[in-house]
């Protein structure tokens, strides 16, 4: 029979174990296990409670030309492909408050490659250093894409900010990271349904 001996050591080790376990768990609970994710782009970990696959079923009555929801309470865009195969999930960015916020059915209407920026006249209002317009490419807030809805100045766009993705941090528009907005660019045609729930 094999004894064993308590030593400070392992139960310094065991301590330090333990409070370490919960962290671990945590972490791999939090890694992305979506087909979109880019492994060489850092994983975004906000708001991953109530960041969740859905059905198009539940929120259009066809496919169509693909389906496109942004659901600003989990702040993540979801895209359905017309091949009833193809399903996106993006952590996205979201109207800073709720007047900002516009909610319903629209449509894709026009795509832009590094899109031109113009303010509205209520940014301006609020920021009067703000240019009359900016020219496509780095620092440009619409970044890389930009899908136009058929509501006016409503967008789905990039960012080369960040820092907004995952946050209530824009002033009406649907941001995502630059790449994932590259990817779903490509996907989306003039016609796909919107919603914004």
């Amino acid at each position: 029979m094999q004894s064993f001996r308590i030593t400070r050591r392992g139960v310094l080790i065991g301590a330090a174990a333990t409070l370490a376990t919960p962290s671990l768990l945590r972490a791999q609970a939090l890694t992305p296990s979506i087909d979109s994710v880019d492994d060489s782009k850092p994983a975004v970990r906000r708001n991953a409670s109530s960041f969740r696959t859905q059905t198009w079923q539940e929120h259009f009555d066809s496919l169509g030309k693909g389906c496109l929801l942004a659901d600003i309470t989990s702040r993540a865009v979801h895209y359905w492909g017309p091949d009833g195969v193809t399903y996106r999930l993006y952590p996205s960015s979201v109207p800073r408050s709720e007047e900002l916020t516009k909610r319903g059915y629209t449509e894709v209407v026009r795509k832009a490659e590094n899109p031109s920026w113009t303010p509205t006249a209520s940014m301006r209002e609020d920021n009067p250093d703000l240019p009359e317009r900016m020219e496509g490419g780095p620092g440009n807030p619409l970044g890389t894409r930009a899908m136009y809805l058929s509501w006016p100045a409503y967008l789905v766009h990039g960012t080369h900010d960040t820092r907004k993705i995952g946050r209530q941090s824009s002033s009406g528009c649907i941001g995502l990271y630059n790449h994932q907005v590259e990817e779903l660019y490509e996907l989306v045609q003039i016609g796909t349904q919107v919603r914004l729930l």
